[in-house]
């Protein structure tokens, strides 16, 4: 034991060393401020208005459906302490703290509706109904790789429309497909939208016969189709009907019925895979999606015909497949980390199951619900309580209380570090509860260092050195330490899992002190104590030192008997 703490200074360096590097990390960032809940300072106030894509009214399900899905995304992590809220029959008000970077990307993650479907390709730039993929994406077989079959993009040439006669072809030749279909005729996902439900996707057979054979109504409406202008609207994405749609490129496309809803969708995670350089993002089915899946690439396997994955009325990714791929799929391009990110939590998440029209979503700033002198008070009783407990130090350990004070002094900078650093990446916000939570980590700390002193007073009165009491007080006390933070990490833990959001800033705050006290016991508050036990001033037993013979209470013992200073 003697030989891992024998450079009680180099543990000390290191400390402090890491300490100066997390500060310079905060310097670099220019943020020295934590970012304040909604409580103490506000923030931004979504309001969406739904609208039931059946028509009629809002069913209450669905908007419980669609604020539990918001609040996933706003507070996946449970530390960034927004609300979210119903109002009324059909509103959801999304409440998000703060004004950062990350907030920022919140709200506008709230505002997306992320409808994910896959469709067949009918036609493409090409001209040829499954040519290959015109962007370069690829959808890979996680269990085999990368799924070849890419060609050059090829220009696209026809007529050209404008944006109101682009934004209405769809529609126009939804209607005709309509008029003229026969119910004696052949099968055809064109060729049935009566008995077809428009809300509902298709059979993979007749995706699949629309797409080798589309109806001249639809050939005709995309020979006369052109993108809309960067911004525009996308075309409306109906799973039952064909889609006249583009690309981020601009690239025109037109799509079968929806075989697979994005709601079959059991996991979606992004990185990097081996031996590549791109990000992607995974996708793994349900096991009725995975068998639709499964079926639709092995449609198509080998014929360089294409199936698009769609995003909220936009071809994300039109691959080819060379063989039946089951067990998930993966969707490339280039994504950046922030975009790989930002897709698979809200395909994690799901499709919000109503529509918010652009025309219901309202966005306002709000002030703080409390009173400003709420954090005030909050402070100053942090304040008072670091005090107290530094003069009982101070009255009770004498010199030894430098020990308390610097082990206080040093968790304050690591949490207010780790917040700073929190707040700027992963949007953690300080509020009220989370004050709380500060304040009851200062008591956690002190306990530590009273822990260990009194393992030594008690190795000391069986007539050990200060030197020896260290080590062997050491053992014991470090058991009950990580069995004492234990147990409020495991407290802090379960308020977080199985409470509200008002009282996650409590839990989390209570958590992240309770594991900078152990960090701090084993890096700071040992290592000291046992760099001190080597002065003079303490070893010796000054009667200042809080290590004399009437501090440890051996005041009477019988002459002869080494108490401080000397052998065990």
């Amino acid at each position: 034991m003697a030989r891992k703490t024998a450079r009680p200074g180099r543990t000390l360096a290191l400390l402090f060393l890491a300490i100066a590097i997390m500060f310079g990390g905060i310097a670099f960032a220019g943020t020295w401020k934590p970012e304040l809940g909604l409580d103490l300072r506000g923030g931004t106030e979504i309001s969406m208005t739904a609208e039931n894509s059946e028509g009629g009214s809002v069913p209450k399900e669905s908007l419980d459906e669609a604020k539990s899905i918001i609040d996933q995304r706003v507070n996946g992590s449970g530390i960034t302490g927004g609300r979210v809220t119903t109002e009324g029959n059909d509103v959801i008000k999304v409440s998000i703290p703060g004004t950062g970077k990350v907030q920022q990307e919140t709200a506008e993650r709230v505002r997306q509706t992320a409808k994910l479907r896959f469709r067949l390709v009918a036609c493409s730039p090409q001209k040829t109904c499954g040519a290959a993929d015109p962007s370069g994406s690829m959808v890979q077989d996680p269990s085999t790789g990368t799924v070849p079959g890419t060609s050059p993009r090829a220009a696209f040439g026809g007529e050209t429309a404008s944006a109101s006669e682009t934004a209405s072809a769809s529609d126009k030749a939804s209607e005709k497909a309509s008029e003229s279909a026969d119910p004696s005729a052949s099968p055809s996902a064109g060729a049935k939208p009566e008995k077809q439900n428009e809300n509902a996707v298709v059979k993979v057979d007749d995706a699949v016969e629309f797409m080798r054979k589309p109806p001249q109504e639809w050939a005709t409406a995309y020979n006369s189709f052109s993108c809309p202008a960067p911004g525009a609207e996308p075309a409306e994405d109906i799973p039952g009907k064909p889609l006249l749609t583009c690309d981020e490129d601009g690239v025109p496309y037109l799509l079968t019925p929806a075989v697979i809803e994005g709601t079959e969708i059991s996991e979606a995670s992004y990185g990097i895979p081996q031996q590549q350089a791109n990000y992607v993002v995974t996708l793994d089915f349900k096991s009725e999606g995975n068998k639709v899946f499964a079926d639709t690439t092995g449609a198509i396997a080998g014929t360089n015909e294409q199936f698009a994955i769609v995003l909220d009325g936009k071809v994300i990714s039109a691959p080819t497949a060379d063989s039946r791929i089951s067990g998930g799929a993966q969707i490339s391009g280039d994504f950046t980390q922030e975009s790989a990110a930002a897709l698979a939590n809200n395909l994690k998440y799901g499709s919000l199951p109503l529509d918010f029209p652009e025309d219901g979503i309202q966005t306002r700033v709000i002030g703080p619900t409390l009173a400003g002198n709420q954090l005030t008070a909050g402070l100053w009783a942090g304040l008072v309580g670091l005090i107290l407990v530094v003069i009982f130090s101070i009255l009770y350990y004498r010199a030894m209380s430098i020990v308390v004070i610097g082990s206080l002094l040093v968790a304050g900078a690591l949490t207010y570090g780790m917040i700073l650093l929190l707040s700027e990446t992963a949007g953690v916000t300080l509020d009220l509860p989370g004050v709380a939570g500060l304040i009851v980590g200062i008591g956690i700390t002190a306990d530590s260092f009273i822990i260990l002193y009194e393992r030594m007073r008690d190795d000391m009165r069986e007539g050990r050195s200060m030197r020896v009491a260290v080590d062997t007080a050491w053992v014991r006390a470090r058991n009950t330490c990580l069995a004492s933070d234990g147990v409020s990490f495991l407290a802090a833990f379960v308020l977080y899992v199985f409470a509200t959001n008002e009282v996650k800033g409590f839990a989390f705050m209570l958590g992240l002190t309770t594991i900078i006290d152990v960090l701090v016991f084993f890096w700071f508050t040992h290592p000291m104590t046992k760099l001190m036990a080597g002065w003079g001033f303490f070893n010796k037993g000054h009667v200042l030192s809080g290590m004399d013979q009437r501090a440890i209470g051996t005041v009477d013992a019988p002459k002869g008997t080494t108490l401080v200073g000397g052998k065990a």
